[in-house]
C-alpha cells in the first residue's frame, strides 16, 4: 500500500503545475537608476539635480526593500505548455570525417629560439645606425643628426635642440639613443622570430617590405601629434630605407637559425618541466630520473 501511495505521490509531483509564483512587477528600480543618475548628473550641472536624485534614489531603496519585506509581492501566473516536436526533412545524416592520427592541427610546427630574435635585431640595429650615419653625413656632414635625433624623442617639444645643437655631441642624448635604439631592435627582432615561421613562403617580404612600410606609416600619422617639431626633422624617405635595411637584414639573420618544434602539442607536465614517470626521458646510461 506504501509502495502504491509513493508512486502516485511521484506521478502528481512530475506533473505539470497549472500556476507558478513570480515576482509582482514593480517600478522601484527604474526609481532607483533614475536617482543615481541625477546625483552623478548635479555634479555637472547643479546641486539641486543631486539633491533630487539623492531622494529618489532613497525613495527608491526604500520601496524595492518592501517589496521584499516583511512579505514578498508576488502573483500567480498560468503555465501554458507547448508540445514542441523535433523534425527534419534530410534523409541521410551527414557525418564529418575525423583524423585517426591527430585530430588537431598544430601551426607552425617549428619556430626560431628566443636567440634567433636577438641576433636579428643587433643585426638590423646595426643596418640602420649605418644607413642613418651615412643619412647624417650626406646631408649635415656629421654622424650626431641622426643620433641627436633619436635621443631628442624623450624631449617635450619645446626642449628640441635647434639644428646646430643636432649637429654636435652630447653624451646625454647619445646614451638616452643608444638604449632606445638597441631596446627597440631587439623588441622588433623576437617579434620576427615569432611572426616569420607563419610566413614560410615569403618571409623576407614581410619582414623586409610589409612591416616596414606599415611601422612607417603609423609613425608618419602620429608623429604630428606625439612631437610635431621633431617631426619637421625627420627625412621620411630616408626613415624608410632605414627600416627597409633594418628589416631585411633581421629577416635573414633570423631565417639562417636553426627552428626548434613548438611545443604546444605536448602535455603540460612536459612544457612546465615537470618530471614524472613515463613523459621524461631516461638519462644517458639508462638510469632513470629520480
Amino acid at each position: 500500500m506504501a509502495t502504491l501511495l509513493s508512486a502516485e505521490q511521484m506521478q502528481q509531483n512530475s506533473r505539470t503545475p497549472v500556476e507558478i509564483e513570480v515576482p509582482a512587477p514593480t517600478a522601484w528600480p527604474l526609481v532607483l537608476a533614475l536617482g543615481f543618475t541625477l546625483v552623478f548628473a548635479g555634479l555637472l550641472t547643479s546641486a539641486s539635480v543631486s539633491i533630487l536624485g539623492a531622494v529618489l534614489a532613497l525613495a527608491g531603496c526604500v520601496g524595492w526593500f518592501r517589496e521584499v519585506f516583511p512579505h514578498e509581492h508576488e502573483e500567480v501566473v498560468p503555465v501554458v505548455t507547448e508540445e514542441v516536436s523535433i523534425s527534419t526533412a534530410r534523409r541521410i545524416v551527414e557525418r564529418l570525417p575525423v583524423a585517426t592520427e591527430q585530430v588537431r592541427a598544430w601551426l607552425p610546427l617549428e619556430t626560431y629560439p628566443i636567440s634567433a630574435g636577438v641576433k636579428g635585431g643587433l643585426a638590423g640595429s646595426v643596418a640602420m645606425a649605418v644607413l642613418a650615419c651615412a643619412y647624417g653625413l650626406l646631408k649635415t656632414g656629421s654622424i650626431w643628426y641622426p643620433i641627436n635625433l633619436l635621443g631628442a624623442v624623450v624631449y617635450a617639444p619645446s626642449e628640441v635642440p635647434s639644428t646646430a645643437q643636432f649637429n654636435s655631441f652630447h653624451a646625454v642624448i647619445f646614451v638616452i639613443a643608444v638604449i632606445l635604439h638597441l631596446a627597440t631592435s631587439i623588441l622588433v627582432g623576437l617579434l620576427y622570430g615569432a611572426t616569420l615561421p607563419m610566413f614560410a613562403r615569403h618571409p623576407i617580404l614581410l619582414g623586409g617590405l610589409i612591416a616596414p612600410v606599415l611601422w612607417s606609416g603609423l609613425l608618419y600619422s602620429i608623429m604630428g601629434i606625439l612631437n610635431p617639431v621633431l617631426g619637421s626633422h625627420i627625412e621620411w624617405i630616408w626613415f624608410m630605407a632605414s627600416q627597409f635595411a633594418f628589416g631585411i637584414v633581421a629577416g635573414l639573420v633570423v631565417v639562417r637559425q636553426s627552428r626548434v618544434p613548438t611545443r604546444e602539442n605536448l602535455p603540460f607536465a612536459l612544457r612546465a618541466g615537470i618530471e614524472a614517470p613515463g613523459i621524461m626521458p631516461p638519462r644517458g646510461n639508462g638510469e632513470k630520473r629520480p
